[in-house]
């Protein structure tokens, strides 16, 4: 009323001014409510496309795999009974090595590839320390080799470019010295090489750590101390050779006992 008394309107049309009333308005909200109706079901419409999609995918998937599964058994039959045939002749493979090396592991050749092997880990370790601990793998793949090779599963011409190629690992990719490289191949024509061969291998090999030794002082790079030459880790074919000994003499003495107790 304050602000109409200083308007500058005449005095006969200020009743005009008057404030009207508000009225309280419904229909917008029943507008609304349409439109929020109409926004879900547009919501529900489109979920439920995605998801038809999703299971016109999984039936898509679902038949693929059956597919999948129609060429599995027509090239390489049931799964499972390939399964089963190969777990059976994995144990029989495993028994029969089993009994081969009761029956027939020879003690005095394995004792034999021993003392030259430990012979030739000796002559490294007094002129590179540390070349045995720091290469078990490589031996591990040396011995393998080596058995290879005798059991004929492997060519010569292959055998030795297997030799070759650890040296050239050891050497070029490892970059160890002489001595370190040519470890692998010394101990695995030790092992299964002729009696020549093993004669020029352990005398080139010794020869090679004697010239190896000559040139560079034995300094531990850790400790500044001599080293001892102990090998810390013995490699596997060794250790292999060994339980084979111990096997077959296990199985002789069992045998033996058994026998005596059947006697008496």
């Amino acid at each position: 009323m304050a602000a109409r008394g200083q308007s500058s309107m005449p005095e006969r049309f200020r009743y005009l001014s008057k404030e009207a009333p508000d009225k309280s308005v419904r229909w917008p909200w029943l507008i609304v409510l349409g439109f929020m109706l109409y926004a879900w079901r547009t919501v529900l419409w489109e979920l439920s496309n995605w998801r038809k999609s999703i299971f016109a995918i999984g039936r898509f998937l679902q038949y693929l795999s059956k597919f999948a599964l129609a060429l599995l058994f027509h090239f390489i039959g049931n799964p499972l009974t390939s399964l089963i045939h190969a777990i059976e002749t994995t144990l029989y493979t495993i028994r029969s090595f089993y009994s081969g090396l009761i029956a027939y592991a020879p003690i005095s050749d394995l004792t034999l590839i021993i003392m030259l092997t430990s012979a030739v880990l000796a002559i490294s370790e007094a002129a590179a320390p540390d070349s045995v601990n720091r290469q078990p793998y490589i031996l591990t793949v040396a011995g393998l080799i080596g058995f290879c090779a005798v059991k004929n599963y492997i060519t010569e011409l292959f055998f030795w470019t297997l030799l070759v190629g650890l040296f050239g690992y050891g050497s070029l990719v490892k970059k160890r010295d002489y001595v370190s490289s040519s470890l692998p191949v010394a101990t695995v024509l030790a092992a299964v090489g002729e009696p020549w061969v093993r004669v020029i291998s352990m005398g080139s090999f010794l020869g090679l750590a004697i010239f190896h030794y000559s040139r560079k002082k034995i300094v531990d790079s850790k400790e500044g101390e001599e080293n001892n030459g102990v090998v810390n880790r013995v490699p596997i074919p060794l250790i292999c050779a060994a339980l084979a000994i111990g096997v077959r003499v296990a199985a002789k003495w069992a045998g033996y006992r058994h026998l005596t107790w059947m006697i008496a």
